[in-house]
């Protein structure tokens, strides 16, 4: 008698296209997971929420103010893009992605950076790139702590705090670590140590004290200055690079960039623990200059897709997809960014092409 088959693995996913070519992303990623999903035994339920920059002219909000609990639900939240022309950035940041990273304690911004065969990096090195990003994504330099003081006067000035706290780099530095360990056993940590006089000094000690738990993980510490020049002049050399939530955010778009376009960029906001759902959107934003024409590399949303694939356990999910989305962007057909014709729907159905195959 035939072996019983294991029933269907079940995954609910908050989907928030949000803004400009997020809304046209995230369309072709899920169709291309859902492919995947059916031939590998797991499904997934995916409630779309219109909360965005539109949301906000019609309520004055970036989300209802239940929000939070709505995505609390779910498993994971798959986001594609935040930002409008017409409105401060700081509202749409801070009216939805923040408080989703904050409230879900979202402390880790993973950033994979990888060459991809075929695709032309824009360094004169042919060295193969292959490094990781750990950010620390709820502290540091993007705090509430600061203010502004005698608006549109003379002697106005703005008051900004950083807040770094033990606990806030400890933990991001283990998780760093414990990466490093699966990887080339490499962390180079991001400082400025010489420059700004207390934040930075703690952290080299924090991280330092952490790592010497790590015996098999070597660090260096580099300032950050000089880390994103090496970036540009010698990024093979890296494995893991962790550096606080400014440092991080900045030094991942440059690495990004040097392996051919910001367009192929995905990222992971982690509660590790997984007490509350991670979120995981790409990294190249709304890009209102290219919305609506049809035009939008779904690449990094489609990687995105992989790395919340391998998050939920989905892992032979997770390679192909990433395999797949890497042979069309080997063999082609290619998006304009990366100096190609294809259309957003043309590289989905490429991709589909592939993972529908046997």
């Amino acid at each position: 008698m035939p072996a019983e088959m294991s029933s269907p693995r079940k995954y609910s996913i908050a989907v928030i296209p949000g803004d400009g070519i997020g809304v046209e992303v995230v369309g072709p990623a899920v169709r291309v997971i859902d492919a995947i999903a059916a031939d590998e035994n797991f499904s997934i339920t995916w409630q779309e929420y219109p909360w965005g920059s539109d949301y906000y002219r019609r309520h004055g909000a970036m989300m209802p103010a239940d929000g939070i609990d709505i995505l609390s639900r779910y498993d994971a939240i798959f986001f594609g893009a935040v930002g409008a022309p017409d409105i401060p950035d700081d509202v749409t940041l801070w009216g939805l992605l923040i408080p989703i990273r904050r409230n879900f304690d979202q402390y880790v911004n993973l950033r994979p950076v990888r060459s991809i065969p075929g695709v032309p990096g824009l360094l004169r090195s042919s060295a193969p790139i292959d490094l990781v990003i750990v950010r620390e994504n709820t502290e540091g330099e993007y705090s509430e702590i600061g203010g502004r003081f005698g608006r549109g006067t003379p002697g106005e000035f703005a008051l900004q705090e950083a807040v770094f706290t033990r606990h806030g780099i400890e933990r991001v530095a283990h998780y760093a670590a414990n990466l490093a360990t699966t990887r080339r056993g490499l962390v180079t940590s991001a400082t400025k140590s010489n420059g700004i006089l207390h934040s930075m000094p703690f952290w080299d000690e924090v991280v330092a004290q952490v790592l010497a738990q790590h015996p098999n993980v070597t660090l260096t510490s580099v300032l950050v200055d000089a880390l994103a020049a090496a970036l540009v002049s010698h990024p093979h050399k890296f494995d893991v690079i962790v550096a606080s939530n400014l440092f991080g955010d900045i030094l991942s778009d440059v690495a990004a960039a040097c392996v051919g376009s910001i367009g192929l960029a995905a990222s992971a906001n982690l509660n590790p623990e997984r007490k509350f759902p991670s979120m995981f959107e790409p990294v190249h934003g709304s890009a209102p200059d290219i919305a609506g024409k049809g035009i939008a590399n779904p690449s990094a949303q489609m990687y995105t897709g992989a790395l919340m694939l391998e998050f939920l356990g989905e892992h032979e999910a997770a390679r192909r997809l990433t395999q797949a989305l890497d042979e069309v962007l080997r063999v082609g057909p290619l998006p304009m960014d990366l100096g190609g014709t294809a259309s957003t729907q043309q590289i989905e159905t490429a991709v589909l092409e592939i993972v529908g195959s046997p």
